[in-house]
């Protein structure tokens, strides 16, 4: 059975979908897109015994644009707790992988896996030099209201394969039914940076990248498995940025086994 709805959080509502029965699993979506790049795992992962969560980040898919500054960890505790879920593995894309290390690192005993994707963080030096020219004609864009301009140039970066296959097409529609996040930038930031404290996750972990993302993402991805104690990493070949959409087959060969090992035992009868 599966359940859509909307909970209230400070500021706004979060639009959110459950699915399935069993150990939770909550998915958290890249920027740039909506809890919709999981269509196809929510429904695999409900059919594998997992009580599965997606939600829209504020200011994304059908969730409420942010009016004030906010939090997107305070955002999920307070999705959990209406949802009853006392504990969760967190799977998050890029933004989402950020959200989820924040999150675990905020509230340690609320997560029983943690598998950042393609994952950004916080604190993480993005050279100016490098990405200055990079972001200026995309900020140029967005600043003229040619919305749809901001986000193909956005999606030369993250979606480099191209968009005129299915899996690029979904990926540019998504994109483009997002366009709103260009004014997005009223989160708060966490502090200390999650950079900083990755040695303090004590959860087991799967980092997962994809092999034609960006270089600095990549990096991220090895800082990640580096310092956090027992975490493993994974390539999927011929994937960019949106990992799961460009290579979904790979991409759940990978995540189901580390889930289906890292699962909590079942409570005795």
């Amino acid at each position: 059975m599966t359940h859509r709805g909307f909970v209230e959080v400070a500021g706004g509502r979060l639009h959110y979908e459950v699915a399935g029965d069993g150990p939770a699993v909550t998915l958290i979506h890249p920027g740039l897109w909506d809890m919709r790049t999981w269509d196809r795992e929510v429904d695999l992962l409900a059919n594998a015994g997992y009580r599965t969560v997606r939600y829209d980040v504020r200011g994304y898919g059908e969730s409420s644009f942010p009016e004030a500054p906010y939090s997107d960890v305070e955002d999920l505790h307070t999705l959990l707790d209406a949802l009853g879920v006392d504990r969760t593995a967190l799977v998050g894309c890029s933004m989402g992988g950020n959200i989820e290390i924040c999150f675990t690192l905020a509230h340690p005993d609320r997560v029983w896996a943690l598998v950042p994707v393609a994952s950004g963080i916080s604190g993480f030096d993005w050279s100016d030099e490098v990405w200055g020219p990079i972001w200026e004609p995309i900020e140029a864009a967005a600043s003229a209201g040619d919305l749809e301009r901001a986000t193909d140039l956005s999606l030369r970066i993250w979606a480099p394969l191209g968009t005129d296959d299915e899996a690029g097409a979904t990926i540019r529609r998504i994109a483009l039914d997002n366009v709103r996040n260009f004014e997005l930038g009223l989160a708060e930031p966490p502090d200390p940076p999650p950079l900083t404290r990755l040695e303090e996750i004590d959860v087991p972990t799967l980092v997962i990248l994809g092999e034609r993302d960006v270089h600095e993402i990549t990096q991220i991805g090895e800082l990640i498995a580096a310092a956090v104690p027992g975490a493993r990493v994974t390539t999927i070949e011929g994937a960019d940025h949106v990992v799961n959409l460009r290579q979904p087959e790979a991409f759940e060969g990978a995540l189901l086994p580390f889930l289906a090992e890292s699962r909590p035992a079942d409570p005795p009868l």
